[in-house]
């Protein structure tokens, strides 16, 4: 049996993600060279929707790919990966930035295998990183660069993130406490 509390309703997620499209609009003048990554799958309906906010900000269409990273994790040998989804980079990403776009920071050992994945597809000039939720624990000297929210957990908990482009009713963050 659990117990569930929603952190994030549609509406607050709406304003964090305008939010992190300013903070990131903010970081990068003009958006020259920009480039989203949404690591999938959940980071991609967050990146789709950041694309889409920051083409607004800017005035102008924002390249944006996708990432599976799990042929690049550390623990494939203690879990086979359940779906592989397709990776789509727009282009040689060598000397852009990249903005890595994933919905939860937790121990840090899925931006890592992206980092290991992007490496494939040339050599940015940086990589921010944009998660929606960072609720801790990391064990990795992994650190967000933008953040919608900020959740202190215990490591048995969970946090789900639901998005209407993934067949959800409604977008939601919730947390599952055991």
């Amino acid at each position: 049996m659990s117990e569930a509390n929603m952190i994030l309703n549609a509406g607050a997620i709406q304003r964090a993600l305008i939010r992190i499209a300013h903070e990131i609009a903010e970081r990068n003048e003009a958006g020259q060279g920009v480039v989203l990554i949404g690591i999938q799958a959940g980071g991609a309906p967050m990146a789709r929707r950041l694309a889409k906010l920051l083409g607004e900000i800017w005035g102008r269409p924002v390249p944006l790919g996708f990432v599976d990273v799990s042929m690049h994790r550390d623990d494939t040998a203690r879990r086979l990966p359940q779906t592989i989804h397709p990776t789509d980079i727009p282009g040689d990403i060598t000397g852009r930035t990249v903005v890595l776009v994933d919905e939860v920071l937790f121990r840090g050992r899925t931006v890592r295998a992206a980092l290991d994945s992007l490496n494939d597809f040339g050599r940015p000039q940086r990589v921010q990183l944009a998660v929606l939720i960072d609720r801790g624990h990391r064990e990795l000297p992994i650190k967000a660069d933008f953040v919608g929210k900020s959740v202190p957990t215990a490591a048995a908990e969970n946090i789900r993130v639901y998005w209407t482009e993934r067949g959800q009713p409604a977008d939601a963050v919730i947390l599952e406490k055991p």
